[in-house]
């Protein structure tokens, strides 16, 4: 029986959709599904499409129909449906994405025999009709300084618009969300990887405080693509703010029940600094892993033991003293957009787009902040635009790797022109620019209660 299910091992992650009555295996969703984890599609993706094929399977059954059975015009009421008539219809964009995986469905179906062709009758270039004939640019949305530290102060810290401390704020751990806001902010990072940030990486306990940091990314990063990420020195303020006043009391008050969970987490008992490693014990035996290399769902239950207990080694933690997922993210900046519509009145509504901001959009303004700022530096002292162009030009030509286009999308880690972008190196980007570029953002005149606090707590204070 081991052997057999060594032979045919169900991926983890996969979706397994099962009959209601006899709870044995759909087909042929099952073997799709197997067909899509066997090309190391991550569970998340996976997870992803199997609501949306869920959703179109309980549309047919309405209809008399199954997978098998649907026909040309069980699409296209699906499409009016998912578009115009559901109670929250779905843009053009994300019936776009549904309509080319059920497409990618069926083509799997006819391959593999269990059809004899497509029930959608493709366009005379081969076209899927239910895709979208507009293809929309990115949703870029980006933040003024002012607007981020309202986003920051007032939403997320639960300040008052004049910067002082609001007596009926009644969120948790204010100086966690303002921390991860400065992360996310000054290193351009998606949210699954600066949510994810483990306390190695940031070098917590290795070098001295107030010191910028660089560490690898990959198995959190889009694609698993690999890149460095750096940390000013003023996000790295913010952080040292949430570890020394909030993180500790969440720690110790988790510690105990962690060390009952202790069987389902991976205890870390070594480190290597140098290399890069952890090694610990997890479901029983002992193992080793790259801290780069190491996915979302590890990080989550990766943990060491204390005097007191067990502490996760995430930086980011919440109540049960694990990492934060991603839906206790959107329930925290839920939860500052409300604060800050409360206020708005008094700070002005230009400081609140109509739109509720996105963790997402803290990239969006690292780029076009970063990207400004460097074109400035090569703009020099120029004094007309038409000398302006011409050295951009001669700049591009003889310097590409220095182009701010090209630094910027390096520091994000985007894949296009991804041919171009494996010929540039890491190394000659001019990190200190961050520093210059955010200085304002992560700086405020005056001491907030937290500078006071920390201040105290420090050697610096105690003298």
């Amino acid at each position: 029986m081991v052997d057999r299910l060594e032979f045919r091992a169900v991926p983890a992650g996969m979706p397994v959709f099962l009959d209601e009555d006899t709870m044995w295996p759909v087909e042929p969703l099952c073997s799709w599904f197997r067909h899509l984890a066997y090309e190391d599609k991550d569970a998340k993706t996976l997870r992803e499409y199997a609501y949306i094929v869920r959703r179109f399977v309980h549309f047919l059954d309405s209809r008399g129909h199954d997978l098998l059975t649907a026909t040309e015009s069980d699409f296209s009421a699906y499409r009016m449906w998912r578009t115009r008539l559901q109670d929250r219809p779905v843009g053009e964009a994300a019936w776009g994405k549904e309509a080319q995986l059920l497409n990618q469905l069926y083509r799997w179906l006819v391959e593999h025999g269990h059809l004899r062709h497509r029930p959608l009758r493709l366009t005379g270039r081969g076209r899927n009709p239910l895709v979208p004939r507009l293809r929309r640019g990115m949703d870029i949305r980006h933040m003024t300084l002012a607007q981020y530290r309202y986003f920051r102060d007032v939403g997320l810290a639960g300040q008052l618009p004049d910067a002082r401390v609001n007596d009926r704020f009644r969120g948790w751990a204010p100086l966690r969300s303002r921390a991860a806001a400065d992360v996310a902010l000054c290193t351009g990072m998606r949210p699954e990887e600066w949510s994810t940030v483990l306390l190695l990486e940031l070098g917590v306990g290795q070098q001295p405080r107030r010191e910028a940091v660089v560490f690898a990314v990959q198995a959190c990063a889009k694609y698993g693509k690999y890149r460095e990420i750096y940390v000013p020195a003023g996000a790295m303020d913010a952080v040292e703010n949430f570890l020394l006043l909030e993180r500790p009391e969440i720690v110790a008050a988790s510690a105990k029940s962690l060390a009952r969970q202790r069987r389902e987490l991976f205890v870390v008992d070594h480190i290597d600094h140098d290399a890069g490693r952890l090694r610990g014990v997890l479901d029983g035996q002992r193992r080793g892993f790259t801290i780069s290399a190491m996915p979302p769902n590890l990080r989550r239950i990766t943990v060491r033991e204390n005097d007191i207990g067990f502490e996760s080694l995430a930086v980011f933690v919440g109540h049960g003293g694990l990492m934060l997922g991603a839906s206790s993210w959107f329930r925290i900046r839920c939860d500052a957009w409300e604060r800050m519509s409360r206020h708005i009145h008094e700070a002005g509504v230009e400081l609140m787009p109509r739109r509720r901001w996105r963790w997402h959009d803290t990239r969006h303004t690292f780029a076009l902040q970063l990207l400004a700022f460097l074109e400035r530096q090569m703009d020099g002292e120029e004094p007309d635009a038409v000398a302006r162009r011409r050295r951009h030009l001669a700049y591009l030509g003889g310097h590409i790797k220095h182009n701010p286009l090209l630094i910027v999308s390096r520091r994000l880690g985007h894949s296009s022109p991804a041919t171009t972008y494996e010929y540039l190196e890491y190394s000659d980007d001019p990190m200190h620019a961050v520093d210059a570029a955010f200085t304002d953002w992560t700086v405020q005149d005056g001491d907030t209660y937290a500078d006071i606090a920390h201040h105290m707590l420090t050697d610096d204070g105690a003298r």
